[in-house]
This record gives C-alpha cells, sequence and structure tokens, in this order.
C-alpha cells in the first residue's frame, strides 16, 4: 500500500522518459452494460460520460472557488478539509478520498516542499506559503478530479513563478492532447518547459484514466520523448497533473504512508485538469467557473 495505492490520482512508479517504449495498448468502447472493472485497456467514453464528467468536474472547480477566501494565514488544513466536505455533500457529491484504502479525509492538501498527499490536520497555514488543494468529488457515479495552488500571504517572487511555470506546464501538455498525438507528446511538451526554467519535473507520480472508477488506464506521466506512448483517441478521459520543483526532481514518502515531500525540501507545486479526447481537441471538464484557474485570484 505504501508506494503503489497512493491516494488521489497516482501510483509510485519510478516513472522515466522510456516509460512508454515499446508498451502495446488495447482500447475498449465503453457500453451501457460495460463493467466498471479497471482491466489495463484504455476506455473509450461517449457523450453521456463526457455529461457526466462535465457534472462532476464543474463542482470539483466550484469547490475549489469557494475556497479562495478561506486561504488566508492562520487557517489549519482540517478547517478547509471541513469546508470541503460540507460543500461537496450541500452540492450533492461524494469526496472520494474519503474512506479510500483507510484514507480519513476528503482532500489532500500539501504545503511548500509536500508535492502531494499531504493530510489534513491541526497545522495552520503561514504568509509566504504555496499549497496545492486536490478534490475528487463524485456526482453521478462520475469522478470530477482538478487541483490548484494557493499564495498565502506575501509570496516570494521565486515561490510565485514556479506556481506560474507549473501551471503553464498544464496547460502547455494539455495542448497536446488531441486525437493522433501520444502520451509522449504531452509529457514532453510540460518536460521541456519546467526543464527550460531550470525546474524538476517529478517521475514518481502520474496522471490517470478517469470516469466511472477513480483510477484507470492509462497511466499519464510527465516526463517522456515525443511520438511515444499510447495514441490519443476521441473518448479518452484523463488526468494531466504536472508536479514541478525548484529543485531536483527526487521525492520520498513520509511514514504515514500518503505525504510524499522532496527530498531536497525545494518547493514543489501542481495544477490539475480532468479532461476528455474529442475528434478535434479535448474538453477541459473542471475549468473553474469563476476564472479562478491560476492565482492571484481576484
Amino acid at each position: 500500500m505504501r508506494c503503489s495505492l497512493i491516494i488521489g490520482r497516482h501510483s509510485l512508479a519510478n516513472l522515466g522518459s522510456p516509460r512508454y517504449i515499446g508498451v502495446m495498448t488495447e482500447y475498449v468502447t465503453v457500453t451501457a452494460d460495460s463493467p466498471d472493472a479497471r482491466t489495463g485497456a484504455i476506455k473509450l467514453h461517449g457523450p453521456d460520460a463526457f455529461a457526466g464528467m462535465h457534472r462532476a468536474g464543474r463542482l470539483a472547480a466550484e469547490t475549489l472557488d469557494m475556497l479562495v477566501p478561506h486561504m488566508v494565514p492562520g487557517v489549519t488544513t482540517a478547517e478547509i478539509d471541513r469546508l470541503i466536505y460540507d460543500f461537496v455533500t450541500a452540492n450533492g457529491g461524494v469526496p472520494a478520498t474519503l474512506g479510500y484504502r483507510g484514507y480519513t479525509h476528503s482532500t489532500c492538501i500539501s504545503i511548500n516542499h509536500v508535492v502531494c498527499h499531504g493530510i489534513p490536520s491541526e497545522k495552520t497555514l503561514k504568509s509566504g506559503d504555496i499549497v496545492n488543494v486536490d478534490v475528487t468529488p463524485i456526482v453521478d457515479g462520475w469522478h470530477g478530479d482538478t487541483s490548484r495552488m494557493y499564495l498565502i500571504g506575501d509570496v516570494p517572487l521565486r515561490a510565485k513563478r514556479l506556481v506560474e511555470v507549473t501551471y503553464e506546464c498544464l496547460m502547455i501538455g494539455i495542448e497536446q492532447a488531441k486525437p493522433g498525438n501520444r502520451m509522449g507528446d504531452v509529457a514532453n511538451a510540460i518536460q521541456r518547459h519546467a526543464e527550460k526554467h531550470r525546474f524538476g519535473v517529478v517521475r514518481d507520480f502520474c496522471g490517470h484514466g478517469l470516469g466511472r472508477l477513480f483510477h484507470d488506464a492509462p497511466e499519464v506521466v510527465h516526463v517522456g520523448r515525443p511520438g511515444t506512448g499510447p495514441e490519443l483517441r476521441p473518448g479518452m478521459i484523463f488526468t494531466i497533473e504536472p508536479m514541478i520543483n525548484i529543485g531536483r526532481p527526487d521525492v520520498k514518502l513520509l511514514d504515514d504512508g500518503w505525504t510524499a515531500v522532496t527530498r531536497d525540501r525545494s518547493l514543489s507545486a501542481q495544477f490539475e485538469h480532468s479532461i476528455g479526447i474529442t475528434e478535434t481537441g479535448c474538453e477541459i471538464f473542471t475549468l473553474s467557473p469563476a476564472g479562478y484557474n491560476q492565482p492571484p485570484y481576484q
């Protein structure tokens, strides 16, 4: 469990650039009577699934929008977690992380050098912190998975730049998410942009297929070679969620079995969207209705 069942999005898999080389890919078209089980095949969904993902994704994005006035110095991460639970359940959703593999919270909150899967607690946010909040509400059986960075108080310029570049990495990766491209094209675009700014791209965690399952095929790595990996086909649904470090890309897992931190204790940032491949490009299910896609949120 400590490595392969990391919550929310990823598997700890020591992923590197050649990850996709030589990998055979199977695709399966989802029908009304298709089982929800994970089989290793990449599912190709229809319009009903896209509609379901839009509903789930909207609630996920609205949840992160709701947090904006609350992300201030002095608030505890446990209080943020309670706000999320109350908002999601009041709006017809269920937090997917609550009870998942024994996890007891409605969100993951990762501060400063925490890469992902930070556990809510009585820890208070301080001026200068950068914080990732990751939510996945389930709405009518569909999972809306997204995360966003928040700047707390007076944040140093270098930290702000990390957050800005990380958002750019996400959107540059999404630009490559279109029919006929391959997963390696998405990964390489993210890697090149981050490394151009001398930042490290985390290899140990990845995005994933999504839908009625919280985690499904394919793995969506953020470092790779162009032209490698599964071909992107209409109907695919998955997350893109680069984790970018100011320092080296290496991470380690803490003894709690969930929290991943940078080995050199450098700052880390992440943004995540859930998307679906269409005939002409992709749809983003988790865009902010309020326009709060990257900080500062005003």
